[in-house]
């Protein structure tokens, strides 16, 4: 006791005191981190909110006007914007959906069921991604013309239908759920689909929600493929759309701010509504890993 009472005085600051000023760190490096991380997007919002016609202010606007004069121009002057937010509504939606039927069966399988080769199998697809998405745009759109698909939205839903990460996602969180559960299942007269369905799927909704909020998002922000598979501009998505908002001679900056504002809140809503999952996902697994 002498010995730590010694310890204590000799340094001047008590362990209690260490701790608290330890956390006032991190609480101080993690509050500059997220100022810095949401700065952009805080920017984007003010400029949406400020009326500009040509060019942005050189000194970041910190405060907005609070005007929807550039949001008015947007809907108003802006033939399909509305068409171009339900077409990335309905191509996010609908791959998302794909993605977390076929990847969690895939994952399923590959984690839980024995077949010959599997694990080859298995290293094959997770080869897949040393592939650059460039090298498969050529052929990807010689398959979508010999269909007939070009200039239509399911030209961008049909290849995002399943994705070799959300497999690999999958598979690894199924393998660390406990194999006894499917033997009882079995035991009981569950047909596999049955197991798949009534003990694997309700196990895996945290890694479902994560590879959903990865999903939407990497499909929402897609630009490159829908540019190419895309031409008439009701069909375009969001992004493509915007990206055409600028002129070739002069650019209303004010319609890009509100163009880009409104097609960040549907990616924003969707996070929030599932954060809770996700971050689930993210424990569940840290706790098991």
């Amino acid at each position: 006791m002498a010995t730590t009472t010694t310890s204590m005085t000799t340094t001047g600051v008590s362990w209690p005191a260490r701790l608290r000023r330890v956390n006032w760190g991190v609480w101080l490096v993690l509050a500059v981190t997220t100022v810095i991380a949401l700065f952009p997007m805080y920017w984007l919002f003010v400029n949406a909110l400020t009326p500009i016609t040509s060019t942005p202010p050189l000194t970041p606007l910190l405060w907005p006007a609070f005007k929807l004069e550039n949001i008015q121009r947007l809907l108003g002057g802006t033939k399909f914007y509305t068409q171009w937010m339900i077409n990335s509504l309905f191509i996010a939606f609908v791959i998302t959906a794909f993605h977390i039927v076929f990847d969690t069966m895939a994952g399923y399988a590959f984690a839980k069921r024995r077949f010959p080769l599997r694990n080859l199998l298995f290293g094959l697809v997770l080869s897949t991604l040393m592939i650059p998405i460039h090298v498969t745009l050529i052929p990807l759109y010689i398959i979508t013309r010999s269909l007939g698909l070009i200039d239509n939205i399911w030209a961008v839903i049909l290849p995002g239908t399943a994705q070799v990460f959300g497999i690999f996602l999958m598979r690894q969180y199924i393998q660390t759920l406990p194999s006894e559960l499917e033997d009882a299942a079995r035991i009981d007269g569950a047909s596999e689909f049955g197991v798949f369905w009534n003990v694997i799927l309700p196990l895996c909704r945290p890694a479902m929600a994560a590879l959903a909020i990865f999903t939407f998002v990497r499909n929402w922000n897609d630009f490159l493929w829908p540019l190419i598979a895309l031409n008439k501009p009701q069909n375009y998505t969001i992004t493509v759309g915007v990206a055409n908002l600028q002129g070739e001679f002069m650019t209303d900056w004010g319609i890009i701010f509100a163009g880009a504002a409104l097609a960040a809140l549907p990616m924003i809503i969707f996070f929030l509504a599932f954060q809770k999952y996700f971050l689930e996902g993210v424990r569940m697994g840290a706790l098991k890993g």
